[in-house]
């Protein structure tokens, strides 16, 4: 009798698991063992770092939306204001976020593509790697005084007698990151614009990390030169007043698109959205104009992929291809 009760509970389960995964079965009959293992593990919860949540549960508290940010400046103030914005933006879309500052402008591309995280605030040439690499989709554009666009810039020490690009041959020169567009990208398509090899025009050349850093490594007679989107020295005035005096800008990039906020691959469209307009409302009250402004020098998000034409076209130059290039 016992057994009797226990098959038919068994079977009981079985057709709710099927009835709840329709297409789990295969159509000639009962589910075999491998079948019946992948239904009775279907409702198996994952982990909150997994890639692989339920979609009705991602955003939650439980399954918080992963966003990442790019280390391009003093990560503390990165950090700090990345937590802020993931607070203001739950009271916008209530949504769940956690949030973290990478390693490196790769990581966050990477991070993407592993689908390790939802939402990535990405500098102009990761956005084009993670774009052709993952097909990442671009919710918003940053804006920086009513502008799309910005510069790079390159700087050298006030005193070093260098005044223009055709004295930094054979000097030491710091840039930002691989994939930072005004900190690497631009500054030497621009030299390889005016007929100079970027990769044997300097003595020694090392990426300082942050554009922080490069300013810094300037200021402080590291290296002659360094490269940095305009006007870096903003962002170490606070605690070196004199920057101004000591480093001097002596040439200008195109104008590069500005950097985005992006969303993984397979994301869902409800939420793209809800985060998308979330975070252009926040761009709008004082609380997230402040800590936007903080974190990236952000003015205000736009929507707008065309812009980043120019930024493709510096790959090329450089014969960059996004397949075999470490963002």
């Amino acid at each position: 009798m016992r057994s009797a009760w226990l098959t038919a509970a068994l079977l009981v389960f079985v057709l709710a698991v099927s009835n709840a995964l329709a297409g789990q079965i295969p159509r000639g009959g009962w589910p075999n063992a491998n079948c019946l293992s992948r239904c009775l593990f279907a409702f198996k919860a994952e982990p909150i770092g997994s890639s692989v949540t339920l979609a009705g549960d991602l955003g939650s508290e439980a399954y918080p939306l992963r966003m990442m940010f790019v280390p391009s400046g003093d990560a503390q103030v990165i950090l700090e204001g990345g937590q802020e914005i993931a607070r203001l933006l739950k009271k916008q879309t209530g949504l769940h976020f956690v949030t973290s500052v990478a390693t490196s402008y790769a990581a966050v591309v990477e991070a993407m593509g592993a689908g390790k995280v939802d939402i990535g605030w990405l500098a102009t040439f990761s956005y084009v790697l993670a774009k052709d690499k993952y097909d990442v989709q671009l919710l918003l554009i940053v804006d920086r005084f009513g502008s799309p666009f910005y510069r790079g810039q390159i700087m050298v020490g006030a005193k070093s007698g260098i005044k223009g690009l055709e004295d930094l041959k054979g000097k030491t020169f710091a840039f930002v990151d691989p994939a930072s567009t005004s900190g690497h990208i631009y500054p030497k398509a621009l030299l390889a614009a005016q007929g100079h090899d970027p990769d044997n025009y300097f003595s020694k050349s090392v990426f300082a990390g942050s554009h922080n850093a490069v300013v810094l490594s300037v200021m402080k007679g590291e290296v002659d030169g360094g490269a940095t989107y305009d006007d870096a020295r903003a962002a170490v005035a606070k605690s070196f007043p004199d920057v101004y005096d000591k480093v001097r800008v002596i040439a200008f990039t195109k104008n590069i698109p500005n950097d985005t906020v992006t969303a993984r691959k397979g994301l869902g469209p409800g939420i793209m959205e809800r985060v998308k307009e979330g975070l252009k409302r926040l761009s709008k009250t004082p609380e997230g104009s402040k800590v936007l402004k903080q974190v990236y020098g952000i003015s205000g998000l736009v929507d707008l992929d065309a812009f980043f034409d120019p930024v493709r076209q510096a790959g090329r130059l450089l014969r960059l291809d996004p397949e075999k290039s470490s963002p």
